[in-house]
């Protein structure tokens, strides 16, 4: 069992930067493929960014590629997503998940999830 807690989000304006960070609570961090998902009111959740154990592999969403980045620090057990040039249609619950899969883009690939945290970008 993993248990996921993140934490950064909040409320900032268009342009702004922000930092989320997920902390997991299990002894082999290291061998999780971790992602992070958002999903904004009325819509489907939506793959974000997600790195390999190794933190060499890396895959993103197409709308949010360029501006986000994806990293992991696994002597401290924790992942962040470092988000650049933020715009109001970020908006969203941001989720961060764990999961075993190389490749896991889909909500499906991942069987551990946090609770969200919310990031609202005003224009």
């Amino acid at each position: 069992q993993v248990q996921l807690v993140e934490s950064g989000g909040g409320l900032v304006q268009a342009g702004d930067s922000l930092r989320l960070s997920c902390a997991a609570s299990t002894r082999t961090f290291s061998s999780y493929t971790m992602g992070w998902f958002r999903q904004a009111p009325g819509k489907e959740r939506e793959f974000v960014a997600a790195i390999r154990w190794s933190a060499a592999a890396t895959d993103y969403g197409d709308s949010v590629k360029g501006r986000f980045t994806i990293s992991r620090d696994n002597a401290k057990n924790t992942v962040y997503l470092q988000m650049n040039s933020l715009k109001p249609e970020d908006t969203a619950v941001y989720y961060c998940a764990a999961g075993s899969l190389w490749r896991a883009i889909e909500t499906y690939d991942y069987p551990y999830w946090g609770q969200g945290t919310q990031v609202t970008v005003s224009s």
